[in-house]
């Protein structure tokens, strides 16, 4: 046991050597690391869970990417390091709060990779880390705690769409999966099939009423979306095919050609967990004021006839024994 200690010892002795006057840690991979806010703690471990804040960019100090900008720090689990980039051998060298500024050779990033190195990572220069160390976790308390952050979400989107059929007085139906929807213009004209082609115009908002897409100009305008380019005229949709999210596929089946509708959608059949861009967050529950303008049907097999089921009678016969 003694000698493997000394092993890993020597080993990290030639990995890793320490400026004690500027905490500068300089590793074999290529990297220097400069301690800028040190504080006591353990030390980051393999398969901790970490959440920082980080700036990256060149020596010339254009910045490549930024949580700040962004608005959220990363949060990552430490993994065996791939390539010195990825900083999975350096968050071990820190602690809680501890801030560093990190230099990495580009020529380590690129090795054996020249043909993907951008014209701004130059040979024999460096890419820039600015590290602030907010949180560490192990595995299962991150899990725990995204588990509740989740459950909190869920609960939050349900009081949501509560709260926006209560405001807004509607008398909804419900599907088994959840899509809630009223008929606000009824029509006995055809009814789509799973595979039919359908002409729809819609405008989507969020429960809080901000409105994020809309086929419709006048709407589209009125909401002040932005959407250069875009043709205003009726959305063509392959129902069934699953190139829209399940609420749709599932709504436009409830319509008629001519019926306009009002869909609340929840996330289970919209976008989830991930959300969609800005606009659409996690567990957001939709609303969609929809109109089905046209069926363009295909050709659907005929419908079986249904089968009667019976129950065979039994026959019995009664045998007079002979006396």
């Amino acid at each position: 046991m003694k000698k493997f200690a000394l092993i890993i010892t020597l080993l990290l002795a030639i990995t890793i050597k320490v400026n004690a006057q500027d905490n500068t840690i300089h590793t074999s991979k290529g990297a220097n690391v400069q301690v800028l806010t040190k504080n006591t703690g353990d030390k980051i471990k393999l398969n901790d869970v970490v959440t920082f804040e980080v700036i990256q960019k060149t020596e010339k100090d254009s910045v490549l990417f930024s949580t700040y900008t962004m608005g959220r720090p990363v949060k990552i689990q430490i993994q065996p390091s791939q390539n010195v980039g990825d900083l999975m051998d350096i968050l071990p060298l820190l602690t809680v709060k501890d801030s560093a500024c990190v230099k990495v050779s580009t020529d380590s990033i690129f090795k054996g990779q020249e043909n993907q190195r951008p014209v701004f990572l130059p040979k024999e220069s460096n890419l820039v880390f600015l590290i602030k160390i907010d949180k560490i976790q192990s595995l299962d308390e991150a899990i725990a705690e995204k588990n509740a952050a989740l459950e909190g979400l869920k609960t939050a989107e349900i009081a949501a769409s509560n709260k926006y059929i209560a405001d807004h007085k509607l008398v909804v139906k419900t599907t088994i999966s959840g899509l809630k929807y009223v008929i606000t213009q009824p029509s006995l004209k055809r009814k789509p099939l799973a595979g039919d082609t359908l002409l729809v115009n819609y405008t989507g908002r969020t429960t809080d009423g901000k409105v994020f897409d809309s086929s419709v100009k006048a709407e589209a305008e009125k909401a002040g979306l932005q959407q250069p380019g875009r043709n205003y005229e009726p959305l063509q949709v392959v129902v069934g095919a699953g190139a829209v999210i399940k609420g749709w596929d599932e709504g436009l089946l409830l319509l008629n050609e001519g019926s306009k509708a009002e869909w609340i959608i929840p996330s289970g059949l919209g976008y989830g967990a991930e959300g969609s861009g800005g606009d659409i967050p996690p567990y957001s529950t939709l609303v969609f004021d929809m109109e089905l303008v046209k069926v363009k049907p295909i050709k659907h097999a005929p419908a079986k006839p249904a089968v009667k089921k019976t129950l065979a009678k039994k026959h019995h016969t009664t045998v007079k024994k002979k006396s």
